[in-house]
């Protein structure tokens, strides 16, 4: 019988990407910068948010699922979204899947709950920079006005007509992720490099 084990490495979607994003971040001389974070953990939680399993779930999380609508909530080395008022997308670091569902389906216990592993369904890119905001404006049909979409929003948009989920970050200068399905992540990042090229 044929081994069937993978033996290759994981390969991100923006594999190829990377060397261009690198070259557009160093000739925009800090206006932009443009990265793919690769691999991170993602899982998607629902649940009924009054229900006896969200307080389970959060507390075996070390955080409290975001109930206001469409923002985002922190513990250590966890992300929670909120997506819809009983759906949640939980990002950590890279490897961190299956201990994120096992703890979740432990914690909710008999308790209705759906929890699916989506990982390899998108890939992040992170955009900062003194003008992220603006280089992401020219795409994406929400207010990103720090008043509008500050730091600690999230929400599920279009962003050069790619259905994306955009997170502003909540650290100083941190600016966003947008996490886009890993068959559209070639098309937004030209899109993004071409329209870089006004900051340089």
């Amino acid at each position: 019988m044929a081994d069937t084990a993978l033996t290759a490495p994981p390969r991100s979607p923006l594999s190829q990407a990377a060397g261009r994003l690198a070259a557009a971040t160093r000739a925009s001389g800090g206006a932009v910068r443009l990265a793919e974070l690769r691999f991170l953990a993602q899982i998607n939680v629902r649940l009924d948010a009054k229900g006896a399993a969200a307080d389970a779930v959060g507390l075996a999380l070390d955080l409290q699922l975001p109930l206001e609508p469409n923002t985002v909530v922190h513990g250590g080395e966890l992300t929670a979204l909120w997506l819809g008022p009983d759906e949640w997308l939980l990002v950590g670091r890279p490897g961190a899947q299956r201990e994120l569902e096992s703890r979740i389906r432990e914690a909710a216990g008999d308790e209705p709950v759906s929890v699916t592993d989506v990982s390899a369904q998108r890939t992040t890119l992170l955009v900062t920079g003194s003008r992220a905001r603006d280089l992401l404006a020219h795409g994406c049909a929400l207010d990103l006005h720090p008043r509008a979409f500050g730091a600690g929003r999230c929400a599920q948009t279009t962003l050069a007509r790619t259905q994306v989920v955009l997170v502003a970050r909540d650290e100083p200068r941190a600016g966003f992720w947008v996490l886009v399905r890993s068959s559209f992540a070639g098309y937004l990042t030209d899109w993004l490099l071409d329209a870089a090229t006004e900051y340089v």
